[in-house]
């Protein structure tokens, strides 16, 4: 201190005071009240149902119109409801089953399933940089898409190529665990984690349900949650986003089923269940007697429109970009042809904070 100035030593109590208040900074911007630093934009959309690209109506014209508006919506805004601002670059399209309508099928000699998932894999592509789809993609299984692998008759496997392509994200580090049989998987966006449970969270059909038993095998989805949760989330409080094909609303699993799979992940602190299969919608579901339920979001089909998701801070938001008016027209051989105006709209807006019971919202 003897080697320093007057005017050095008048500013040491401020030097002290300011490194005071800055050392105190990280208890303040802990402080519960304060929102987390997390900003998650993503796109969800499910039952593809790719089509031959002989057949006679337009379904894969719309699948793609919808891909193009995807790679569009950072142009786009949120609806008036939701704030108006700019939507945020997605990081990725979560795809959630049907992703083709005949999983196992040849006609006239004509394995119809391996070209209704070429059609996918053109607009989806796998990272962003080599399909339509700027963004990286991350589908799952669905009724449609056929058997386990080995099990098929066409000789085409969905599934056999979707092990291989989440071999390759997981090269890529897209996905940070892989179940043994390599079908279900799960990642993060910054402290967000995303589990991928394929047709639905079960280990096994349950005794009762009248669907194929070979075609419809969930294949340990259940029990990959459950490890899953246990190790990549733990008691960290983390948000979980959980997806399947089916929700809480079909009979391709049972209300057993559904409690199982509450019961798996009730612990933790799951902020969305979304699911395609049945339609399009926003609801709130938990088994009977739980005071907690789940904010579910059912993502409808692709030829209408995709739901856009943010989980920023302690907020998630979402909607439902649709195409606004169809005009169906019957094609004289049977087929089903919808002209579309070319214009989009919002709908179901979902505003709510992270950990808010049900019915509360902003």
């Amino acid at each position: 201190m003897r080697h320093l100035t007057r005017r050095t030593i008048t500013l040491v109590p401020a030097v002290l005071v300011l490194f005071t208040l800055v050392g105190s900074a990280p208890a303040i911007a802990g402080d519960a009240k304060q929102p987390p630093q997390r900003d998650v934009t993503f796109i969800s959309t499910s039952d593809c149902h790719y089509r031959e690209l002989d057949r006679k109506d337009n379904y894969n014209e719309l699948n793609r119109a919808s891909v193009e508006a995807m790679n569009a919506i950072e142009s786009a805004k949120w609806p008036e409801k939701l704030g108006g601002d700019a939507i945020g670059k997605p990081r990725g399209v979560v795809v959630l089953g049907d992703c083709i309508d005949d999983g196992d099928m040849v006609k006239n000699g004509r394995v119809i399933s391996e070209e209704q998932y070429r059609c996918f894999i053109a607009d989806f592509g796998l990272d962003g940089t080599n399909g339509l789809l700027k963004y990286p993609a991350f589908e799952g299984w669905g009724n449609h898409d056929g058997p386990p692998e080995g099990k098929s008759k066409s000789g085409f496997s969905f599934q056999a190529n979707l092990k291989k392509r989440n071999q390759a994200r997981k090269e890529k580090g897209l996905i940070s665990n892989l179940s043994e049989n390599g079908l279900h998987y799960s990642w993060d966006w910054d402290d967000v984690h995303f589990v991928q449970l394929n047709l639905y969270p079960a280990d096994q059909q349950r005794e009762g349900v009248r669907y194929s038993p070979v075609w419809h095998d969930p294949q340990g989805s259940l029990a990959f949650l459950k490890k899953d949760l246990a190790e990549k989330v733990g008691n960290s409080g983390r948000p979980v986003v959980l997806l399947s094909h089916c929700g809480f609303d079909t009979n391709w699993w049972i209300e057993p089923d559904w409690k199982d799979a509450y019961d798996a992940a009730k612990a933790f602190n799951v902020i969305l269940f979304i699911y395609g299969h049945t339609g399009t919608g926003l609801k709130d579901w938990a088994p009977a007697g739980e005071a907690k339920k789940w904010t579910c979001i059912n993502d409808g089909n692709l030829t209408a429109g995709f739901f856009v998701i943010q989980i920023s801070g302690d907020r998630v938001r979402a909607a439902y970009r649709t195409k606004f008016e169809f005009k169906t027209t019957k094609q004289a051989d049977g087929t089903v042809e919808r002209k579309w105006d070319g214009k989009w709209e919002w709908r179901w807006p979902l505003d709510r904070r992270i950990g808010a019971t049900s019915g509360e919202r902003r």
